[in-house]
């Protein structure tokens, strides 16, 4: 296995160039901040965004706790990548994240200022200081790792090229480069527990008042619903009790509502929403 290495400093932009490194060097296997990803997929590990604070938060990306790092490890066994992208913050950093997980010496090392401009540069280091951090994954990989945080997308398009002039065969290689650099697409801001703008929380009746709104939008329900909302740390569960009126299809509405509520939460709150449960009580005067 050829190990490389993508270093710089924190809010650098190593997480949002990563695919780009690996487009390059034909790699598909990566280790950021305690995650082992694979096609943009979390193969193995715990984000180190999910810590409370920025010392665990360390702890958790260069494999400190032996149970996570054994994990990565046999997971790492069983995937057998030809080359590996580790990302950190230095040199030594990485040597403590190969020590750990037992890897080859880094054989390359890309330091992040040798394929960035330093206004790249400084655009990532402003997006650090707001507190926002991106994870190489899609939404919904986030999401499952990280359920109840701010979550954003990154929309990365590569600009097209001059073809006046590059030759037809140029412009196919471009495209086809192109295409295939759309993977960075695939990434997420999220914003961690321990940014130093504090812990972003949102309130149980928050998500009561969103839900409450969606059944009162819908004039088969009748207002005054009763509504529980439960939160942990895999998402939020929800238990509505409500009258419905007289002669309306009772099933379609029922999903329409739930359709309405989840969309809502997931744009307003970026949460996961566990279940809907609605139970109609009787039929409204």
């Amino acid at each position: 296995m050829d190990v490389y290495a993508l270093i710089g400093a924190s809010g650098t932009g190593k997480s949002h160039n990563a695919y780009i490194v690996m487009e390059q060097y034909g790699i598909d296997v990566m280790i950021d901040d305690g995650l082992l990803i694979k096609d943009g997929k979390k193969m193995a590990g715990t984000s180190a965004k999910a810590e409370e604070t920025t010392v665990a938060a360390v702890k958790r990306a260069i494999f400190h706790d032996p149970m996570h790092a054994a994990e990565v490890r046999e997971r790492i066994r069983q995937l057998n990548p030809s080359k590996l992208l580790i990302l950190g913050t230095s040199e030594k950093m990485i040597d403590r994240i190969t020590e750990a997980l037992a890897l080859p010496h880094v054989k390359y090392k890309i330091f992040i200022q040798d394929i960035v401009t330093s206004e790249q540069i400084a655009e990532a280091q402003r997006m650090r200081k707001e507190g926002k951090h991106v994870i190489p994954m899609p939404g919904i990989e986030v999401k499952k790792e990280l359920p109840n945080y701010w979550i954003d997308s990154i929309f990365s398009f590569i600009g097209k090229k001059n073809k006046n002039s590059k030759s037809k065969d140029s412009e196919k290689k471009e495209l086809d480069k192109d295409k295939s650099l759309m993977a960075e697409e695939n990434k997420c801001i999220v914003r961690p527990k321990f940014s130093q703008l504090g812990r972003l929380t949102i309130s149980e009746n928050a998500i009561e008042q969103l839900v409450r709104h969606n059944l009162n939008r819908q004039e088969e329900f009748e207002k005054g619903a009763k509504i529980q909302v439960d939160m942990n740390d895999f998402g939020v569960s929800i238990y509505c009790e409500t009258k419905v009126r007289f002669g309306i299809p009772i099933q379609a509405a029922v999903e329409q509502f739930q359709q309405r509520a989840i969309q809502d939460i997931d744009d307003m709150c970026s949460l996961t929403v566990l279940r809907i449960d609605v139970r109609i009580t009787g039929i409204a005067a």
